[in-house]
């Protein structure tokens, strides 16, 4: 985020009142060691959440199964089914392959009454214990969504509580809440505790720690590096879902996975010593003495050679408490008030809403695509990784508008094609891939683009509000997949379908590269106005009123209620 503007503009009260703020996190640069070291310790968070939101596609895998035949099944042997007998006693789906939930009886084809499964890859999960298939499939899709209604709350229950209490509370209080409930949840022996404590999970397992350990790192790097450190952190997730993967095909115990899983948490439990709390939240705390000396000992780990004036500063910080700021406070409906505003808000949550239900889409459904489940899961993890590389590289080239939505229209063919392709060939998965390859960048670029896009008044609470529609679409997602029961077809051409209308829409916003931000609402409103990629391609020029504030360096302001992936 750059800044842009004249430093003999008069500068707005709320930049006055954090100036002394600024000019003490300056002194500390854009990466230092000492961002450095707090870094490595908040993207750890990134992947635990990473693998414990995927858990369940190991814990609770559901291998290929069949019915159970008796005199011809017995608990000593299982018949081979491509067996004479089983072969007769189970009709055929169109594809050939034996019906999952039907046997004949008295020529009459009937449900299963026990099952038999397919443990070439694995032999214990909930789906096998609890029998999770067929007429009782919707139990393992209630399950993940009950996590990720989790992650939903603790996105906007705990994003509050970070506001209130300190980032590191919040951090600190998850990280030891999903050591435990990450491992209680491995001894629960009953489905409907199973939901309760799986939610609780959600809430501390993939949002406490990842969202505050994501804030901090916006409010302690420079602005020249957050773009890196925010995409690093997805990458860290992506990491998280290919340790899903590579515990899963070590450890078949589905207890002893879950466990493994959860003492993850250990990683994160010496953050409790070694983590320092935002100085930016301690100062907008009127906390100012504790803030003044963790940038102090910052400034020493980074053999900087500045010096703070401890005494003044701290005098500066509680008299800018005491003020407060006079600005009127900008809400959620601010941003509906205005028509410009409100197209632009519209656009971008149904943008969030796409890339999250795209996303999470395929991703829980490597599980189901044939072959090594856990070479697929893991692939699934490591495409992302060039993808965020291209991100990175080609986001200051090609602009945010048309590599999101080029990324979006090519992810959204691919989950459709795919469908149309004969399943279990390499074609197929080849392609699933490459739609997951080209979701999760544009998943990368919304966060930044809609931080740019909205003025700083309102401008965590816009990412709040599309973080909240991407935690919604995931929670969906294994709902939607269920539809598979009338037609394989209608869950990945329904993702895709959604990416394209929102690859589509996202031709109407505003390009940001090189723009300086807008600050107020009247900003927000004028920003963009008439900027559209068809505009831009007709070599219109844009039509947007510049006031003198978006011409004004922009001030780094704490970040309040930052919900953002997970």
């Amino acid at each position: 985020m750059k800044n842009f503007g004249n430093k003999n503009l008069q500068r707005t009260p709320k930049m006055d009142k954090d100036r002394a703020l600024e000019e003490m996190m300056g002194k500390l640069g854009d990466f230092g060691r000492y961002q450095c070291f707090q870094f490595i310790l908040h993207i750890l968070a990134a992947m635990t959440a990473g693998m414990h939101m995927l858990s369940l596609v190991t814990v609770a895998a559901v291998p290929e199964h069949r019915c159970w035949i008796d005199d011809v099944d017995t608990n000593e042997t299982i018949s081979a089914w491509n067996s004479s007998a089983i072969m007769e006693a189970i009709p055929k789906q169109p594809s050939g392959n034996l019906h999952n939930c039907l046997m004949y009886q008295d020529n009459v084809t009937v449900p299963c009454s026990k099952y038999v499964f397919d443990t070439t890859y694995r032999s214990s999960s909930r789906a096998i214990e609890w029998n999770l298939v067929c007429e009782r499939r919707w139990m393992g899709s209630i399950a993940q969504t009950i996590y990720m209604l989790g992650v939903f709350t603790g996105a906007v229950v705990l994003g509050g509580m970070a506001d209130k209490y300190g980032r590191k509370t919040i951090f600190c209080l998850s990280a030891v809440l999903q050591l435990i409930l990450g491992v209680l949840v491995a001894f629960i022996p009953e489905y409907w505790t199973f939901l309760v404590i799986e939610f609780l999970y959600g809430i501390f397992g993939s949002a406490g720690s990842y969202i505050t350990g994501f804030v901090l790192t916006m409010e302690l790097v420079g602005a020249s590096k957050r773009t890196v450190c925010g995409v690093a952190f997805q990458a860290a997730f992506a990491g998280g879902i290919m340790l899903v993967a590579g515990w899963g095909a070590l450890i078949d115990n589905r207890q002893t996975l879950q466990m493994i899983y959860g003492l993850h948490g250990l990683l994160l439990i010496p953050h409790i010593w070694i983590m320092d709390e935002s100085p930016r939240w301690l100062w907008a705390q009127g906390r100012a003495k504790e803030s003044v000396d963790i940038v102090t000992k910052a400034l020493k780990c980074n053999r900087s050679e500045y010096t703070l004036d401890r005494v003044e500063l701290v005098s500066k910080g509680k008299a800018e408490a005491s003020k407060g700021n006079d600005t009127p406070s900008a809400g959620t409906l601010d941003l509906f008030k205005t028509p410009n505003l409100r197209k632009k808000t519209l656009n971008v949550c149904f943008c969030w809403f796409a890339n999250s239900i795209a996303y999470y889409g395929l991703t829980l459904s490597a599980g189901k695509l044939e072959g090594n489940p856990y070479l697929i899961i893991a692939i699934f993890g490591f495409v992302e990784l060039p993808s965020y590389a291209a991100v990175m590289y080609f986001l200051d080239i090609w602009g945010r508008r048309s590599l999101i939505s080029s990324m979006m229209l090519i992810g959204g063919v691919a989950c459709i094609v795919a469908t149309f392709l004969p399943a279990g060939t390499v074609e197929s998965t080849a392609t699933v891939i490459t739609g997951k390859l080209f979701i999760a960048g544009s998943f990368a670029i919304i966060y930044n683009y809609s931080a740019e896009l909205f003025p700083t008044v309102v401008r965590n609470t816009a990412l709040g509000l599309g973080s909240m529609c991407a935690r919604f679409s995931g929670a969906l997602t294994p709902l939607i997949s269920l539809l598979d029961s009338f037609n394989p077809k209608i869950p990945a051409v329904t993702f895709g379908l959604v990416a394209l209308i929102s690859g589509f829409l996202c031709f109407f916003l505003p390009e940001t590269m090189n723009e300086p931000m807008p600050q107020t609402l009247a900003d927000g409103e004028a920003f963009g106005k008439g900027d559209t990629i068809f505009s831009s391609c007709i070599g219109n020029k844009r039509n947007r009123t510049r006031s003198e504030e978006e011409k004004t360096a922009e001030s780094m302001v704490p970040l309040r209620d930052m919900s953002t992936k997970a």
